[in-house]
This record gives structure tokens, C-alpha cells and sequence, in this order.
């Protein structure tokens, strides 16, 4: 099958995968051109995008900037926002697109900035980041210069929102695969740095997801976990036994405690907790670019503290690793 990456993966040190990655990728590029109707709507709006230039692009700032109003005309604008609007729901963000204001529903800035100081150096390294929706936090990594930002995507929506916007940002080194963790290919060793962010609660088997990944990372490569937990003292963990917060696939969320349990057994070394923080209004609300309800919906009106089936609140913690 044919992916932008497979013809570049000499360049990385990973042609001997090609054969791997082309075959994990057959199943699902025969889904987008057979039945999928979404996918064939996202195609076809990605054909007929307007054909601009930017006159320059911002990738290292809380709103990454795409082009100026000034690099496309009113009929090239309305036809942009269309396409735009057409991918609703954009979780990560946000974005300038061309003057285009893209308000996705988490300020995605706030937790990069938790992440970040505690990274170490980016330059040179080959990045996965996993669960990449958009490609936010990917673009924001290319201010460090990496050999390589890979992403792994299995939501088509989120998916073709990267490629809609790699059109235009044009990110040298920077791709984003179709597919789940668990449909991943083995490549031991390969990356230097691997982000877990915001996906290990909806992992049925958590623990088995780390220990799918730590054989990724190279040795002495780091990890980022960020993840919901419970903000309280001990050894335990909260199987939701319905919905949390509106959702309904969240399985596990442990004291940090468990988590750095989790992360010992699945091989990971130097396990410590960078961060915690109680997820906000300020960072998570609703806008014209979801089109649904958000974290104001999913607590509690007359206890915050409290989701509206009775869970604690959001609080997400920011854990780092070694393999």
C-alpha cells in the first residue's frame, strides 16, 4: 500500500520495517477506500483543498500558526473553514489556520507546558507519540528538531485532520500512521523518546499496554505517561463500573502509587511523577469546533468535585520512565 512514510523509512534507519508496516496498514487502507463513507468524504474534501502557499508557519507557540488571512482569498477561505468545519470534533489544539481561528475543546498548550520542562533533549531523536490525534503536540516537538515524529492514530477523524493540516505545514519528518497500539508492528528498540498521553485509561489491559511498549523504546530512551488517576494517597485503583464522566471507556484510573507500579512491572526503570493537576474549565470546554458537550456537562453542578456519576473529578498526573 502506498503511505508517505514507507518511501522515506531508508532515511530513519527503518527500511528493514517496511514490509511490517505495509502489511498493518493494508487491512485499514482497504477499509478507507472500501466501505468506510467517512473516509471517502475526508478524501475528497483533502482533494479539492485550496491550493495556497504560506507565506510562513508557527509551530512553537500555545496557538500553532498556519499561513496569514493575507495568503488566500474569500472564496479560498470559505472553502478552508468548510473543510475545517467538516472534521468537527477538534479535541486538541489550537489553531491558526490561514486567520482561521480553531478553538479545539482542550487548550492543549497547558498540558505541554507541564510536559515539556521535564523532557529530555528532543533534538535528533526518533519521537512516537501515540493516541496523536491532530498532530498537535507533534508540530509543537518539531521546535526541538527531531530525526523522526511518528504518530499512531486510529480515529479516521482525527487522522485526516493531520493530514489536512500537514498539507500546509509541510513538517519535514513528521507522519502520523492509522493504527492502534495494539496493531503497531514489533520494532525493538527503534525510538528514542515514546509519549503515552491521555489514552492508558481507555486501555482495557493497562499494565499489557506498557508492556507492548517499552520494547519500542531503545535502551535508556524515555517515556511519558499522562494519564487520569485518583488524587489520593495509597495503592488502588478505580474500575468504573459505567461511565465516568459521560464516558464509557474508561476502564482504569490509579493513584500515581499504582501507576508507578504499573510502570515497574512492565520493565520501565527510574519511574517518577513530574506532575499533577486537577483538569479545568480553563483547559477543557466547549466550543463551535466540537459541536457537543464537554467537561462543564461531565461534573457534578452541585458537587465540581465530583463527575456526575459520582467519581472524583478529572486529575491527570504526568509520569516519566526509562526502558
Amino acid at each position: 500500500m502506498s503511505h508517505p512514510l514507507l518511501a522515506h523509512l531508508h532515511r530513519f534507519g527503518l527500511a528493514r520495517y517496511e514490509a511490517a508496516i505495509g502489511d498493518r496498514l493494508e487491512p485499514v487502507v482497504k477499509r478507507i477506500q472500501g466501505k468506510d463513507r467517512k473516509a471517502r468524504t475526508y478524501q475528497e474534501m483533502l482533494a479539492d483543498l485550496p491550493a495556497i502557499e504560506p507565506s510562513s508557519n508557527d509551530l512553537d507557540h500555545d496557538r500553532i500558526r498556519i499561513g496569514h488571512p493575507g495568503d488566500l482569498g474569500p472564496d479560498d477561505r470559505r472553502a478552508l473553514r468548510e473543510a475545517l468545519k467538516t472534521m468537527i470534533p477538534w479535541r486538541k489544539g489550537p489553531f491558526d489556520v490561514f486567520g482561521i481561528p480553531v478553538e479545539s475543546e482542550w487548550d492543549s498548550s497547558l498540558k505541554w507546558e507541564r510536559v515539556r520542562p521535564h523532557l529530555a533533549p528532543l533534538k535528533g531523536q526518533r519521537i512516537l507519540d501515540i493516541g496523536s490525534s491532530c498532530g498537535y503536540y507533534m508540530f509543537r516537538m518539531c521546535a526541538d528538531v527531531p530525526a523522526l515524529v511518528l504518530g499512531i492514530e486510529p480515529y479516521l477523524t482525527f487522522y485526516f485532520q493531520f493530514q489536512l493540516l500537514q498539507r500546509y505545514i509541510r513538517a519535514d519528518r513528521v507522519y502520523t500512521l492509522p493504527l492502534r497500539l495494539e496493531a503497531f508492528p514489533a520494532m525493538p528498540g527503534c525510538f528514542d523518546t515514546v509519549f503515552c498521553m491521555g489514552i492508558l485509561y481507555h486501555q482495557r489491559e493497562p499494565v499489557q499496554a506498557l508492556e507492548r511498549i517499552r520494547p519500542l523504546l531503545a535502551h535508556g530512551g524515555q517515556m511519558i505517561v499522562e494519564t487520569l488517576v485518583l488524587e489520593e494517597k495509597g495503592d488502588t485503583v478505580l474500575n468504573p463500573p459505567g461511565r465516568y464522566a459521560k464516558m464509557n471507556n474508561v476502564y482504569a484510573i490509579p493513584t500515581v502509587t499504582r501507576l508507578e507500579k504499573w510502570l515497574r512491572k512492565a520493565g520501565f526503570r527510574r519511574v517518577r511523577c513530574v506532575d499533577v493537576t486537577p483538569t479545568t474549565l480553563d483547559e477543557q470546554r466547549p466550543t463551535e469546533w466540537i459541536n457537543s458537550e464537554s467537561l462543564d456537562a461531565f461534573l457534578d453542578p452541585l458537587h465540581p468535585g465530583l463527575t456526575v456519576e459520582g467519581h472524583p473529578a478529572p486529575v491527570r498526573a504526568v509520569l516519566l520512565a526509562q526502558a
